[in-house]
């Protein structure tokens, strides 16, 4: 029994000497943090901010094809993004809209088959003669709304000017002025005339006029909204002209430099009658349906010859050009 209280006695007493020591180390611990502070603030010391490293926690919506998928079923990804949250942009099908021309030719004349008159008697002449006299009255409509908003437009000074825009836009065409050829040609009109020409080269000439300019189609087309007016005039030209075109090694394409061709041709000229500061500008040709066929383009190509030595000259070898053997073709 008195072991057992010897014991209980040092438990106890060993228990408050702990809980002395334990009160004095949290006095001397706050006393210090006290000091320190107040000798940080009078030092005015500060300590470094802590470096953050940013962690990519965010998931990952697109995720790469397995291998062996190829042969399944495809999934909808207009779907699949939908439910992970992502948003398709809508597609939206934009075609590029020009303001200073019209798209095309409105109403395009119909030359008489061979340019002649036909005898107002048979029922071919007659049939034209109606015709004429309908598009006749349409086109002094348009003359009037032309000059509406161009007081100098007339029908006998407007072929000379046509004619003139005509030989222009194409001397442009032969040296390759972009900036000219745009002032004197049209949106649609330009990639028409310049589509190809690229490696050739083009000598034209305009020789004479067979026959004075003739206005014979006038039409006021209206695009996007009521007002835009624009104008167009089909001048009638029968003139004598040179075309030569080679390529980029020089060789004959089409055509001749000395022997002239008489042309006959129905040109449009255009122009934006509502801008005041509108032209009027080269804007295409109507061909008409009994026009003779184009001249075939004149195809050069290269046979191989014997293999030269060095200061070896061709002419010296007489060298023959071999012919293809002849050959039976069955039906």
């Amino acid at each position: 029994m008195l072991k057992r209280d010897n014991r209980k006695r040092v438990f106890l007493y060993s228990g408050k000497m702990a809980m002395h020591m334990r009160r004095t180390l949290v006095v001397l611990h706050r006393t210090t943090c006290s000091s320190l502070k107040n000798t940080e603030a009078s030092l005015d010391v500060r300590h470094p901010l802590p470096l953050f490293l940013p962690v990519r926690t965010k998931k990952r919506y697109f995720i790469p094809p397995a291998v062996g998928v190829k042969g399944r079923k495809e999934e909808n990804k207009e779907a699949r993004a939908r439910a992970a949250g992502i948003v398709f942009r809508q597609q939206y099908l934009e075609r590029p809209i020009n303001i200073a021309c019209t798209a095309g030719i409105f109403d395009p004349y119909v030359p008489p088959e061979g340019d002649a008159r036909l005898s107002a008697l048979s029922k071919e002449g007659l049939k034209q003669r109606t015709e004429q006299i309908r598009q006749s009255a349409s086109s002094q409509l348009a003359i009037r709304k032309i000059k509406e908003y161009d007081s100098d437009f007339s029908t006998k000074t407007f072929a000379e000017r046509a004619q003139e825009i005509f030989i222009e836009a194409h001397n442009a065409l032969t040296q390759f002025n972009r900036e000219k050829l745009h002032f004197l040609v049209t949106e649609r009109c330009y990639p028409e005339m310049t589509r190809g020409n690229r490696y050739k080269t083009i000598r034209w000439r305009f020789v004479e006029s067979l026959e004075p300019p003739k206005v014979v189609h006038t039409r006021c087309p209206d695009m996007v909204t009521k007002g835009n007016l624009y104008g167009q005039v089909t001048v009638r030209m029968h003139s004598k002209q040179t075309l030569a075109i080679y390529d980029r090694f020089g060789r004959l394409m089409l055509g001749s430099e000395e022997q002239p061709k008489d042309v006959l041709e129905y040109v449009v000229i255009e122009r934006h009658l509502v801008n005041p500061y509108g032209r009027w500008r080269l804007h295409g040709k109507i061909v008409p349906s009994w026009a003779p066929a184009k001249d075939p383009i004149i195809k050069t190509l290269m046979i191989p010859g014997p293999d030269l030595k060095p200061g070896e000259e061709f002419d010296a070898l007489n060298y023959q050009v071999p012919t293809p053997a002849a050959v039976q073709w069955y039906k």
